[in-house]
């Protein structure tokens, strides 16, 4: 049973993968039913008309010898003649091998029904009491003519005979005559016009498949050399091209396809070059500024650190000055990791870290900033060391991007920090319960630079650069990092790592969608970033994802 198993799921595989093999399998199968259908028709009307000649041929001869018994039996005015037994056997041996015409083979018959005394004559001599049953014998004796086709051996072997009697009248009564011819020859006839139907059908079908085949082959051939190609030029093979072969269809595709391939290329080729002409001027603009960034700060400093002998407007301006100062400066910071990011240098230092004390200070970092906006946040940490193979430095960044972001966007409503693994991932939930994320802009709440609502002031002083920062940390680590949120009940961000460096991620040990929320909440989870999960998760199945949406993303950075 597993062996018809597998061979029905390889059978099925090959027929759902080749064009080929399933107009071909069509074509066999169409041509098979018709050639079939037209080939029993010719063997039926063939054999019908060969046993209707049959027929014909053996009523004649049956007509005939009636008139000739009936003239023999004339003679005899009784039926008890004694004569009369002699006169039988000579009339069926004339009838049998008499006539000029006769077929050879033929068994004739003469029998009295009625008058028991008269024995029945048979020439040649045969057993015949199979082959004229009692139906046919009442039909005859009732005074029509009958007949049917029955098998037996009759001293030549097993054949088949069209057995037809008819009533031949006498002075004293009824008797009955019987043709027995054998089918041999119609047999043999209509059995050569089966066989040359059957040949020439099969010829037919073959050669109708064949042409199928090699039709198919012409078309499906460029089509298979097009899918080649294009799977080399979704791989970076840009130089790939189709061979084009004369002036039809499909060399006018091969023509298309190959420019296309080239107007990709070029596109592709420039697009690579401003992306990379971009990532230059930013790290380079980085670099650059950080000189000039230098001595402003030592100014700024020199001038915040002398404030409290200014009139109160200079002093204010000195306090403004060295805030700004401070988000340009982790501006830079993260513009400058960004570029790392883009440029394929970013490095990923992992090391066995337990993630409860992280955890914790990171939450502590934020103990000022939560007070002052009246937002508590409680801590579900489970009371065993949580380790695994990550960055800690890249890690507790994520968390500050995602903690910071719910105290500000709490509304003043308690934040929820849990931590939760299982033998292959860990994860952490960062849960508040703002105005949430509206449908779709969960797609853009990893953005750089994205803010739902641009009005809105930053309590932290954010860069708006943080959580694309704290997504390529995510997917450095081999992780993902993924946003839930409705509109009026908050938003939930969820980074699940695996728990050993290179392992592959399949599931997370915590709920995307929130604990105090049904299992089977209105809301269903998208990937995050509005990017494909394939690309969030390039090493696993990502499940399911919340679509994010903000007033409560309001500002996250």
């Amino acid at each position: 049973m597993a062996r018809f198993r597998a061979l029905v799921t390889v059978v099925r595989g090959t027929w759902r993968r080749s064009l080929q093999l399933r107009v071909v399998t069509i074509t066999l199968v169409a041509s098979g039913l018709l050639v079939g259908g037209f080939a029993y028709m010719v063997a039926s009307q063939s054999t019908n008309i060969l046993l209707d000649r049959a027929r014909e041929d053996v009523k004649r001869r049956l007509e005939h010898g009636g008139d000739y018994a009936a003239e023999q039996m004339s003679v005899h005015p009784q039926y008890f003649d004694p004569q009369v037994r002699v006169t039988f056997e000579q009339t069926v041996a004339n009838l049998a091998g008499g006539e000029p015409d006769q077929v050879g083979g033929v068994v004739v018959v003469m029998t009295a029904s009625s008058y028991p005394l008269i024995q029945p004559a048979i020439s040649p001599a045969a057993d015949v009491s199979g082959m004229i049953t009692p139906e046919l014998a009442q039909h005859v004796g009732s005074g029509a003519q009958a007949h049917q086709i029955r098998s037996g051996d009759l001293g030549e072997g097993r054949l088949k005979y069209l057995v037809y009697g008819s009533p031949v009248p006498t002075k004293f009564g009824q008797v009955e005559l019987y043709y027995l011819a054998p089918l041999t020859t119609q047999d043999q006839a209509a059995n050569q016009i089966r066989a040359t139907v059957l040949i020439t059908g099969l010829a037919l079908v073959m050669l109708l498949g064949l042409l199928a085949a090699l039709v198919t082959r012409l078309v499906v051939t460029p089509v298979r050399v097009a899918a080649r190609t294009a799977q080399r030029l979704s791989a970076g093979l840009l130089d790939q091209r189709m061979v084009v072969d004369g002036e039809d269809d499909l060399a006018m595709l091969a023509a298309s396809f190959n420019q296309m391939a080239t107007n990709l290329q070029r596109q592709i080729t420039r697009l690579e070059e401003m992306s990379r002409l971009q990532r230059r001027f930013t790290s380079d603009v980085s670099h650059e500024l950080r000189t000039p960034l230098t001595t402003v700060r030592m100014a700024a400093d020199l001038l915040f650190a002398e404030r409290d002998g200014f009139d109160p407007a200079a002093a204010r301006s000195a306090e403004l000055l060295q805030t700004e100062l401070d988000r340009f400066e982790s501006l830079l910071t993260d513009l400058l990791e960004i570029s790392r990011f883009d440029a394929g240098f970013a490095v990923l230092d992992s090391e066995p870290t337990d993630l409860v004390p992280v955890v914790r200070r990171v939450v502590d970092r934020f103990d000022g900033l939560a007070e002052r906006l009246g937002v508590r946040v409680d801590l579900r940490l489970p009371s065993t060391p949580v380790i695994a193979e990550v960055d800690p430095r890249r890690v507790e960044r994520v968390l500050r991007n995602l903690i910071g972001n719910a105290v500000e966007h709490g509304e003043g409503q308690p934040v929820v920090v849990t931590l939760g693994m299982d033998d292959t991932a860990v994860a952490v939930t960062v849960r508040d319960h703002g105005v949430g994320l509206r449908t779709g802009e969960d797609k853009l709440v990893f953005n750089r630079f994205w803010r739902a609502d641009p009005s809105r002031a930053r309590q932290t002083g954010g860069t708006g650069l943080g959580l694309s920062i704290s997504l390529e940390d995510a997917r450095l680590h081999g992780g993902w990092l993924e946003a839930w949120g409705a509109p009026g009940q908050g938003a939930q961000f969820r980074l699940t790592l695996p728990a050993r460096a290179g392992d592959r991620l399949v599931s997370s040990p915590l709920r995307l969608m929130p604990e105090d929320l049904p299992a089977d909440g209105s809301q269903s989870a998208v990937a995050p970033a509005g990017e494909p999960q394939s690309v969030v998760a390039p090493l696993a199945t990502v499940p399911e994802q919340a679509a994010g949406d903000p007033a409560a993303a309001g500002a996250r950075k």
